[in-house]
This record gives structure tokens, sequence and C-alpha cells, in this order.
């Protein structure tokens, strides 16, 4: 008695964009590049470009983390001020001006990056310091004159 031949399927390979983000970027870029538009995956090409956006953003709020939750121990715990303090403050006022700067149409969304920096800086400054999360404010204690400009020195 013969037996059919197997004619088990195998699942159609996952596409480019799903198996490799960097030849599938690459490639988008060539196809791009040579005007061959009606080849191109723009849904994906969309969804990359809001993800550099959401990126960018997300960039500034991390630096303004750091800053505040620096900017929190410095105020919380005088006896504890040092030079890696002062240091990761002008370092974090540099990576926020810079990415201002770089990113223009970041300003109107400023203070909302300060506020969530700021939720996030309070947590991690009271965990760091042990001080009870009440004795820091729940809203930002700093205007931006004084995150960018105020000194900080022993």
């Amino acid at each position: 008695m013969s037996h059919a031949p197997s004619t088990k399927l195998s699942p159609a390979p996952a596409p480019l964009y799903e198996r490799d983000l960097y030849a599938w970027s690459q490639e988008q870029a060539a196809l791009l590049r040579a005007g061959r538009l009606g080849e191109i995956d723009a849904e994906n090409i969309a969804e990359e470009i809001l993800d550099v956006g959401k990126t960018e953003y997300r960039v500034l709020e991390s630096a303004l983390r750091v800053l505040l939750w620096h900017m929190l121990k410095w105020d919380h715990q005088p006896e504890k001020r040092s030079r890696s303090w002062e240091s990761t403050i002008l370092e974090q006022r540099g990576r926020v001006a810079r990415q201002l700067r770089e990113n223009p149409s970041l300003k109107p969304r400023l203070l909302e990056a300060v506020q969530a920096g700021y939720e996030d800086g309070r947590l991690r400054a009271s965990g760091e310091t042990e001080i009870d999360l009440d004795r820091f404010p729940e809203a930002c204690p700093y205007d931006w004159d004084t995150i960018m400009n105020q000194e900080f020195r022993r």
C-alpha cells in the first residue's frame, strides 16, 4: 500500500521586520533612497518613526529624573554632599539642555517631563537616602531656572 507523501506545511517565515529589525531598516532605507516607494513597508516605517519621537522624550525625562533625584538628595542630606553629586547634577543639566537644543519641539512637553522625572526621582531619593517619602514634596519644588541654573557647591 503506498502512502501519499507527507504534505506538512511549514509556517511562512515571519516578516523581516519581526526577524531582524536592523536588516529590515537597512532594506527600507535603501528602498526609500532608490525612490522605490511602492515597495516600502509604510506601516512599520511609520511606527518606527513614532518610536523615535517617544525615545527622544524618554531621554529628556530620564535626564530630568536623575537631575531631580540628585537635587533632592542635595537638599535633604547636606552632610553627605559630594563632588560626585555636583558632577551628576552638571552632567544631567547638560543632557537636558542638549536634548532640548537638538529637539526643540520637546519644549511644549517640558512641564510633563519635569513632573514625570520628579515623581521617579522622588522615589529614588527616598529609597536611596532612607528618608521617608512623605518628607519629599509631592509636587516638584523647583522652578525651571532653579533646575537648570542653581549653583551646587559643597
